[in-house]
């Protein structure tokens, strides 16, 4: 689709009769509505509005970009206006503006339509081609200048895919609050100076229409500098541990060569993110099974450890004081049960489905996923039934890409907003729906069977999910053993996740004490995060205790695996419960089997982890 596509004769203004910026934008707005362009001209007026209200889109140079994406939209258009002796649109530089283009985008905009504003924003970014239009003598010459520009855009594209370099390669990220134009021209702007003066970069774009020239974890381990520049949430836990440049959006495009220059140099603060990312995730990268795990278990978090808390905090006054049929009925128990057992909690198993599903098939994927989820937990099939829609949703939306694919162009409009939603909940339900009862069977038969093991087979649970939790500390094998507590929690069996959290506690309180008692074995900056260590592992921050691992795997990794075993198979043997899926030492006032017990057993493992360091590591040199 080409920008002349969206911008006709009846949508351009020669000569704008308005003199301040509201009218302008009024003006622009009546020209789109008279063209038919507009269901709703006060509803779109105000998303105009609103989208300035966060920044002005009056971007200097003498360019102003008012948008919006809303569903005031009938048919996505662009309409543009000139002023000769210029405006006062509020602008970036302070100057006035004389070229105006407003783009209206319909909520439904495929990615056609959205790949094309995005090509505007950047052909503006040329001074000649601003020079050219300013000089056309009538509309049907602004649409030739438009024409000619575009024509000759798409033959830079294509040469800059022959000639990319990826040595001594810059990163750069560009997104923006509605992902139409500052996105792009970020983009563009930080690209036109980088080959300007000689850098090589590559730049992604987070967009309306998705990710576009998605940055690989190659690319990011080999960049020479990396540039965010970002008014909204992009995915940052791939930077962990490299040095980033984070700005506005509209920096990029005002002060392209300093950050390109800062970049080269290799300046910018260290990003510390929230995921710490395995070598084989890293080389699966979005496609990976464990990526599309964690996505799901990352955003159902929240409503585990918030539903959950409050759900332990609801026992603290009886175990069965959330009953109004119960002698210990308190109302603000039950109150506290409701929002997190009947809300949080009923969210969890809906959302990790649903986030699986948009991992794999970007945002067509999520209502699939989510209603597979619903039903997976409404069918208690529990967390299981929960993975299985995820991925079933997926990649059945994801055929559903492929098999669209083969449709005419002019039904590109309705595939986001019709027919992935319709078919993907469609086949996701349907074949939930014959899942629904096998499922369920598997998770009553597993939770009777984790019911059912004598004392011996239990320790020896503990023991394995103990281990797990140290091998890699949070990592995947971490990972699947605390989401196996989390089901647990959810089907009832508090006894799996309370061996868990003591195991999660024992790798950084174990390197803590080491540190404490064995000081002729650690460096003085190894000493100093020992400290914090005591913080992190009351905290049931398992990651604390990461730095020393990679600094000594062969001693420090077994000591930590041993004593969280320990952990693991004590708390198991004393018969401790815990209804909590995070907090640490904050949470075990509500265990159930002896608080003193359960505390004993995290002491026990953190200095079976201590002293096994403290034997196995060689005296410090410094």
């Amino acid at each position: 689709m080409k920008i002349t596509d969206l911008l006709t004769i009846d949508t351009v203004i020669l000569e704008l009769k308005a003199n301040s910026k509201r009218d302008v934008i009024k003006e622009l707005i009546e020209s789109l509505h008279q063209a038919g362009r507009l269901s709703d001209k006060h509803k779109y007026e105000e998303a105009i509005l609103a989208r300035e209200a966060q920044s002005t889109t009056g971007i200097g140079e003498g360019i102003a970009i008012p948008h919006a994406k809303t569903n005031a939209v009938k048919t996505p258009a662009i309409a543009f206006g000139m002023s000769k002796q210029g405006i006062d649109y509020e602008s970036l530089d302070g100057q006035p503006s004389h070229l105006f283009f407003m783009i209206a985008a319909s909520e439904g905009a495929n990615n056609a339509h959205l790949e094309t504003l995005s090509r505007l924003s950047s052909m503006l970014m040329d001074s000649d081609f601003r020079t050219k239009l300013m000089e056309a003598a009538s509309k049907e010459e602004v649409i030739q200048i438009i024409n000619s520009k575009e024509n000759e855009l798409f033959q830079e594209e294509e040469q800059e895919k022959v000639n990319r370099n990826e040595d001594n390669l810059i990163l750069a990220v560009t997104a923006c609050p509605t992902g139409i134009a500052h996105t792009y021209m970020a983009a563009d702007a930080l690209k036109h100076k980088a080959k300007e003066i000689g850098l090589n970069l590559k730049v992604e774009t987070n967009g309306s229409s998705g990710v576009k020239n998605e940055l690989t974890q190659t690319d990011i381990e080999n960049a020479t500098g990396i540039i965010v520049a970002a008014d909204k949430q992009v995915e940052m836990d791939r930077f962990n541990g490299k040095k980033i440049i984070q700005v506005p959006v509209a920096q990029a495009i005002r002060k392209p060569e300093e950050l390109l220059t800062k970049a080269n140099r290799g300046e910018g603060k260290e990003y510390t993110g929230t995921v710490n990312r395995t070598s084989s995730d890293e080389k699966k990268g979005r496609s990976g099974f464990y990526k599309h795990l964690m996505s799901g278990v990352s955003n159902m978090l929240p409503f585990v450890v918030g539903g959950g808390i409050l759900i332990a905090i609801s026992f603290m006054f009886g175990i069965n004081s959330a009953d109004p049929n119960d002698p210990s009925y308190n109302w603000f128990a039950e109150q506290l049960n409701i929002i997190g057992g009947k809300n949080a909690f009923a969210l969890m198993i809906p959302v990790l489905a649903g986030f699986i599903a948009m991992s794999i098939s970007d945002r067509p994927g999520f209502a699939a996923g989510m209603v597979g989820g619903f039903i997976a937990f409404t069918g208690e099939a529990g967390f299981l039934g929960g993975l299985i829609a995820g991925f079933l949703a997926g990649y059945l939306v994801l055929g559903l890409k492929k098999v669209f694919s083969t449709l005419p162009t002019s039904l590109e409009g309705i595939k986001p907003v019709l027919l992935y939603p319709l078919f993907g909940v469609f086949f996701t339900g349907m074949i939930m729906l014959q899942l629904v009862t096998p499922l369920k069977a598997i998770n009553t038969g597993l939770t009777s069977w984790l019911g059912s093991l004598g004392s011996g087979n239990l320790v020896l649970l503990g023991i394995i999910l103990g281990a797990m939790m140290a091998i890699d500390m949070g990592g995947p094998i971490n990972k699947a053993a605390f989401t196996f507590g989390i089901a647990m929690i959810d089907a009832g069996n508090f006894a799996p996740h309370a061996a868990i959290m003591a195991a999660g506690m024992v790798p950084p309180l174990g390197l803590a004490i080491a540190t404490t008692i064995f000081k002729n074995k650690f460096n003085k900056q190894e000493r100093e995060a020992g400290k914090t260590c005591y913080i992190m592992g009351a905290s049931f921050i398992t990651e604390g205790a990461i730095p020393f691992a990679a600094a000594d795997p062969l001693r420090v990794i077994p000591s930590a695996v041993v004593g969280s075993a320990v952990a693991g198979g004590l708390t198991m043997l004393f018969g401790i419960g815990l209804p909590a899926p995070h907090g640490g030492i904050f949470v075990i006032p509500i265990v159930s089997g002896g608080i003193l017990l359960y505390v004993l057993a995290i002491s026990i493992g953190a200095f079976v982890t201590a002293l096994m360091v403290g034997v196995l590591k060689k005296r410090a040199t410094i």
